[in-house]
Formats: structure tokens, C-alpha cells, sequence
């Protein structure tokens, strides 16, 4: 059995561990070219959108998913087993037979994962639950609606938490914001994503949520930012746990995470602070 032990200030504030943080925005606000203000050769893209083409140029690795399987199957040989189960996704078994077929698969250089996007790996999770037999009503021989979204919740907690837990890296979650107004005519904003649980549990699971919208500056000039405040005019879904983030702040993830971790002994490297958008991106997005 694996013992306890205290773990002290100092060494608490020495790990190099990551952050979590969720970047929510409308289709074309520009949060896929967001992995411009990333280190290239640090940064591993999930690319699950298919939609290359605000990148193009971008020097970075990328990794495609286009099943449920392979996200959990990722998620795994990023994470490690998870110590608590036994047969289930992302256990000891699980992990080893990975680490047999991806041996060659080198994951280590990687300090950010880019995942583009939750919205996406959300669908591709809902419809593995529409397709599992157990979901599938004795009687009718019908899907039963409610089970295949008690799985899904299930499943996309366990993925999320899987990446939460991979204390070294940096993993950034895009998703697409989603306007809603009811019939008193208020407006609100969410994750646009399959099923409530996973919408409904993910600010308890992640360090940031941010969404990047356009704003008005003075002069009615429309500019990119980031929301990061959970009190903020506008309604937006925001969450700073690290309570060092300006209600508004400049749409830059490098310089955004060096601020959330200042106090940190191993600060950020200089190259993840002065990553921009090439001029082209910045006027064409």
C-alpha cells in the first residue's frame, strides 16, 4: 500500500505542475489561432475540429481522434493509470497495453496540450453512449434516452478528470460559446456541449475558464480579450482560481499563464511569454 506523507511549502511551490483552463468563444472569434501565442515545439495539438486552416504555418505537432476509444486511449498514456480502478478506462491494464502499442509515441517534450475542441469530444462521447448495448431498452429495443446521458455524463467526467490529473503539463480546452435568451428576453452564455452534468461540473474540475470575445474601445473600435473574471458586465462564463487575472485581459495564453503562476520558483520559459500571432494572422482571422 503507498504511503502518506506531507508534502512541504517548498516542495509544494518547486513542482512544476499545469494548468487548466477552459477557453470559451464564438465560432471566428479566433480560438483555434490561439495556439500561435504557444511555443510550437512545445505544444501538442488534439485537433478534433478538422478545420486546419487559421493554423496553416503553424509549426507545431498535432494528433487527430475521430472515436471515443482513441480520446480515452489518449487521455490515458497522457494521465497515466489512475491508481483507484481496476478494469475500467484509464487503469494500470489499461495503460500498460498502451504503452505496448504506442512505445514509439513520444509525449514527454510536451508541455501544453492544445484541445480543439471539448465541443466536439463531447459529440464524439455522445454518440459512442448512443451506440453501447446496454443503452438500448429490453423492451422496445429503442435507445433509452436518459441512460445514454447518464453515461455520457460519466464518461466525459472521467476524461476531464484523467487530463486534470497530468500535474506537469499545461492543457487548454476550446469550446464554443453558446448565447441563449429566454422568453423574457434575458441572455445568458454557456459551453456549448452535449448534456448539463459535464457543463454543470466543469468549473469544479478546471483552474480557468475564460471566454474571449470582442470588445469596444473607446473609439467603438472592435478588439479581441479575455473575460477571466466570474464577476464581470457582460454575463460571460469566466472563473479565475488563481485571483491574479484583470476582469479584462489580453488574448495572449502565454502571458496569461505566467501571470496566474508569478509567485512560482520555475517560472515560465521566456519563449511561452513572446509567442504572438504572425501580422497575417493577427489581420486575416
Amino acid at each position: 500500500m503507498n504511503e502518506l506523507s506531507i508534502i512541504s511549502v517548498e516542495e509544494r511551490l518547486s513542482e512544476d505542475v499545469g494548468l487548466k483552463i477552459v477557453v470559451a468563444g464564438v465560432s471566428g472569434v479566433g480560438k483555434t489561432s490561439l495556439v500561435w501565442t504557444l511555443p510550437a515545439d512545445e505544444t501538442l495539438m488534439m485537433d478534433l475540429e478538422a478545420g486546419t486552416l487559421s493554423i496553416e504555418g503553424w509549426s507545431g505537432d498535432m494528433i487527430r481522434f475521430q472515436t471515443w476509444q482513441q480520446g480515452r486511449d489518449f487521455a490515458c498514456l497522457l494521465g497515466g493509470p489512475n491508481p483507484s480502478l481496476n478494469t475500467m478506462p484509464y487503469s494500470e491494464a489499461h495503460y500498460q497495453a498502451l504503452k505496448e502499442s504506442y512505445k514509439l509515441l513520444d509525449l514527454e517534450k510536451y508541455k501544453t496540450i492544445f484541445v480543439d475542441s471539448i465541443t466536439i469530444a463531447a459529440r464524439l462521447c455522445f454518440s459512442w453512449c448512443q451506440n453501447q448495448e446496454e443503452n438500448i431498452s429490453t423492451r422496445s429495443g429503442k435507445i433509452d434516452t436518459r441512460a445514454v446521458y447518464g453515461m455520457h455524463g460519466r464518461e466525459m467526467i472521467a476524461w476531464l478528470t484523467q487530463l486534470q490529473h497530468i500535474r506537469n503539463k499545461n492543457v487548454i480546452f476550446v469550446g464554443i460559446l453558446e448565447e441563449k435568451t429566454d422568453d423574457f428576453n434575458r441572455t445568458t452564455y454557456g459551453l456549448q456541449m452535449e448534456g448539463a452534468k459535464t457543463s454543470r461540473e466543469l468549473p469544479g474540475i478546471v483552474d480557468e475558464i475564460i471566454t474571449m470575445a470582442v470588445m469596444e474601445d473607446g473609439n467603438n473600435e472592435p478588439y479581441r480579450a479575455f473575460v477571466c473574471t466570474t464577476l464581470n458586465p457582460y454575463g460571460y462564463p469566466a472563473k479565475d482560481r488563481s485571483g491574479r487575472l484583470q476582469t479584462i485581459e489580453e488574448p495572449h495564453l502565454g502571458r496569461l499563464m505566467q501571470k496566474m503562476v508569478t509567485q512560482r520558483s520555475t517560472p515560465l520559459s521566456e519563449k511561452t511569454l513572446n509567442h504572438n500571432l504572425p501580422q497575417e494572422e493577427k489581420e486575416n482571422d
